[in-house]
């Protein structure tokens, strides 16, 4: 296994298009990392110039202490996942494994034809005396990742006979066996149903455990994001926004696309100002909340517009809470329920003033509401977060 790093790596399309846009990124040996992100966010053009798939415009792509930016694919030692599987549909599911590793020992196994000879020309193939042992030790490594994996009753089949997850296991089992510096994975679930997804999901993460391997992994889905990564690269418009714990990046963004974009439910979004008072600072808006520390603020003009960040989870109801809302919608989702409520004053009326009076609560299932019915409110003031409407950063990590 080995280490990755990008240095300075910039890919601009014809036309002007800039898809990566000077990333630099470090993934450290044996670690998962997530690359994340919306659709053209630039994340599998990343993958692909790792994988020298795609030719970057400038920058660096060095694998293991090697710069391979001019390598090709085939010579960087790295095995790639795709969301499609690419599964030859005329193979069993055993030479779908073990072609790869034919191919790197056997130029001739396709015949005497213009291909076999090429073939043998490029891989060079071993004294006729070592073929048997070498056929054994790539059957033994073949049948060893499909009983890992599951599908060792399937090798004798054809792509056209599986399930999409049987499919992707075979996928997985073509790259594990090739023992790679690196493996590379193109958004590999989103074909997946979700039950499924979730079971892959968890096999990913023991694979990682058991091969203790470089993993890179592409996609668009958060939850996926938080669950497999050790780290996690938030992309968008072709830079990396954060990168980070997965925890790290839930509790503390750095901006407000950050915090938008990770999390299952949104996180509320209040504007205002802060004001300083006697041993703190008050917050205004559509409601008013006092803050008895500096809390970092020492050095933030009073009375400049601020937008308050809260997780769904980190407000509470309460008997007689500083907030009032009305339930306008629920959701009720098993293991917890979704609340909607608007912001009401002290006659139980709407503050009419947009988006920024509604508020989404996450609360035990075993709790009953019905629309229309007044609440009290608290936020848990050590889990707000604070950014800067202007520039739309996290006031605290700047």
């Amino acid at each position: 296994m080995a280490k990755v790093k990008l240095e300075n790596v910039t890919k601009r399309f014809p036309g002007g298009s800039v898809a990566v846009d000077s990333i630099n990124l470090e993934i450290e040996n044996r670690e998962f990392l997530v690359l994340v992100g919306p659709s053209g966010c630039g994340k599998s053009t990343t993958l692909r110039l790792i994988a020298g798939l795609e030719t970057g415009t400038q920058g660096d792509v060095i694998i293991a202490d090697r710069v391979v930016t001019n390598v090709a694919p085939r010579d960087r030692d790295i095995a790639m996942v795709f969301q499609n599987y690419a599964l030859y549909p005329h193979m069993s599911v055993y030479r779908n494994m073990s072609f790869g590793l034919m191919l790197r020992h056997f130029g001739g196994l396709l015949g005497d034809g213009v291909i076999g000879r090429g073939l043998r020309k490029i891989f060079q193939p071993r004294k006729a005396a070592n073929d048997g042992r070498i056929i054994s030790e790539i059957d033994e490594k073949v049948r060893q990742t499909a009983g890992r994996l599951g599908i060792e009753h399937l090798l004798d089949r054809k792509p056209h006979q599986l399930s999409g997850g049987e499919r992707q296991r075979v996928a997985l089992g073509r790259a594990i066996v090739r023992n790679p510096a690196a493996f590379l994975f193109d958004e590999p679930l989103s074909n997946l149903d979700a039950k499924l997804r979730q079971q892959l999901r968890i096999e990913l993460k023991r694979l990682h455990r058991e091969l203790n391997a470089t993993m890179i992994y592409v996609t668009h889905d958060q939850v996926e994001a938080m669950t497999l990564g050790s780290r996690v690269a938030v992309m968008n418009e072709g830079k990396i926004l954060q990168v980070g714990p997965p925890l790290e990046i839930y509790r503390q963004p750095s901006s407000l696309f950050v915090a938008k974009f990770i999390g299952s439910l949104p996180i509320n979004l209040c504007q205002g100002k802060l004001v300083r008072i006697e041993n703190g600072f008050r917050f205004e808006g559509d409601f008013s909340m006092d803050w008895q520390t500096e809390g970092g603020f020492e050095n933030w003009p009073s009375k400049q517009p601020v937008t308050l960040g809260i997780r769904p989870e980190d407000i509470r109801l309460t008997e007689t809470g500083p907030l009032k809302g009305k339930v306008s919608d629920l959701e009720q989702l098993g293991e917890s329920t979704t609340i909607h409520c608007e912001l009401v004053g002290s006659n139980d009326e709407s503050i009419k003033s947009g988006a920024d009076s509604n508020l989404v609560v996450r609360v035990d299932s075993d709790r009953i509401f019905r629309v229309g019915q007044i609440v009290h409110l608290e936020l848990d003031q050590n889990r707000v977060i604070w950014f800067d409407p202007g520039t739309g950063k996290n006031i605290l990590k700047e």
